[in-house]
């Protein structure tokens, strides 16, 4: 009887085992939970373009944040690598490559595929449906639309309202 109730215990666990793995879904009916694995920095096209060879290790530092690999045997090399696995996305790998020379930019490689801010926030957002960002700045036309702002002036009429007075803090 232990024998059976062994043998029936390791076919249901092999059983449950065969359904794993078939588009993240249970018994194709309730979904996995998986863990988002976010490394790296995140650097946009924004970003990037403002990378200019001169300019010093801090400088890029204060733009694109502390790289993520810095080698010993390659001092003058910082490797800013970003990865990203999130349910219900694609992952995504980038490595972009800032080369020194002494305390100076040499050269600044960056991958064609680099997504700006808005392209990266829409390719990550899984919880709402693909929509066109909002409008953040106003054009020049636009600016000139709008109703210029009135001056008021200041009014010389009384305060309105019991007036109270106070006795003084400190005495004398």
């Amino acid at each position: 009887m232990k024998s059976f109730v062994a043998l029936a215990a390791s076919v249901l666990l092999v059983g449950c085992s065969s359904w794993v793995g078939h588009n993240d879904r249970f018994a194709y009916v309730v979904p996995l939970y998986r863990v988002e694995i976010v490394q790296g920095n995140v650097v946009t096209k924004e970003q990037a373009a403002l990378v200019k060879p001169g300019m010093t290790r801090d400088q890029v530092r204060g733009v694109l944040g502390s790289p993520l690999l810095t080698d010993p045997f390659h001092a003058d090399r910082w490797d800013y690598l970003f990865t990203i696995r999130r349910q219900g996305t694609e992952p995504q790998l980038r490595k972009l490559v800032a080369h020194f020379k002494g305390d100076v930019l040499e050269r600044f490689e960056v991958p064609d595929n680099l997504p700006t801010e808005n392209e990266f926030v829409a390719s990550i957002n899984t919880f709402q449906p693909k929509r066109e960002a909002p409008k953040l700045a106003l054009s020049q036309a636009e600016r000139a639309a709008l109703p210029k702002p009135v001056r008021a002036e200041p009014s010389a009429t009384e305060a309105m309202g019991p007036t109270r007075s106070y006795p003084p803090l400190e005495r004398e």
